[in-house]
């Protein structure tokens, strides 16, 4: 399953923006009106925005540090194994996601030729869009280039009642924009508490449905903490929002 999670993310939109970005005329109203009372219960936007320094583990494995307001990041993936047994370098990403300037280190040596290197930056920049979706999606969801459509009123796994929202994209937004989502927004918490991928936007059947549950304060803001379902083996995700981090950080190994 991880491994299919991994591909079906490796190229989802992530606009760096604020969520109060321009109502799309191709959104419905009543759709994005769910959509800000969804980030009210997160934490609001000035909370988002104050938001600067971000840390997690993504199913436990590839550590992130983001500063949100530079765009700095720094991205270790420790060496190891796929599912299927491929074996996975050791590999470091210092680089800021707006200029996808930065530098690449691959089992403790740095990159030094040009075109290896930016390779390794452009597959840094594709794991921070994939892992950060999973952490701050419902974030996102009146960026720039974000199409929402209110699908109605559908009931959780649980029975509780639930309305869904349907994320699509404009032309040219992020790597893949024919994929599709379905988002379940609580009624009884007002949260996103399970999600559905669609790599094709025509697709009947979702590739996957999951949850996203365990929502817990991180700072001044709420982010789920489980993305698996219950009893499945998922590791910890070691999310921290700390209020500063050592500027070494972004820019030494």
């Amino acid at each position: 399953m991880l491994s299919r999670l991994h591909r079906c993310f490796a190229s989802v939109v992530y606009v760096a923006a604020a969520f109060d970005g321009p109502l799309r005329a191709a959104s419905d109203p009543q759709a994005v009106e769910l959509a800000h009372s969804v980030m009210e219960h997160m934490g609001g936007q000035e909370a988002w925005n104050a938001t600067r320094f971000v840390q997690w583990k993504f199913f436990g494995r590839r550590q992130h540090h983001w500063d949100r307001h530079t765009g700095d990041v720094r991205i270790h993936q420790p060496a190891g194994q796929r599912p299927d047994g491929t074996p996975v370098e050791d590999v470091l990403v210092l680089m800021n996601v707006h200029s996808k300037k930065g530098r690449v280190w691959k089992s403790g040596s740095e990159v030094l030729d040009t075109a290896e290197r930016e390779a390794g930056l452009e597959r840094g920049h594709e794991w921070w869009v994939n892992d950060s979706y999973w952490m701050f999606m419902p974030f996102k969801l009146v960026d720039p280039g974000v199409k929402l459509r209110y699908v109605g009123s559908r009931s959780l796994p649980d029975g509780r009642s639930g309305e869904v929202l349907e994320l699509t994209f404009e032309p040219g937004i992020g790597y893949t924009p024919e994929n599709r989502y379905e988002v379940w927004v609580s009624g009884d918490t007002g949260l996103i508490e399970q999600w559905s991928f669609y790599a094709e936007a025509g697709d009947a059947e979702p590739q996957f449905t999951l949850p996203w549950a365990e929502w817990k304060e991180f700072g001044a803001i709420r982010l789920a903490t489980r993305h698996l379902e219950q009893g499945a083996d998922e590791a910890d995700w070691e999310i921290a929002v700390p209020s500063d981090v050592p500027r070494s950080l972004f820019e030494r190994p």
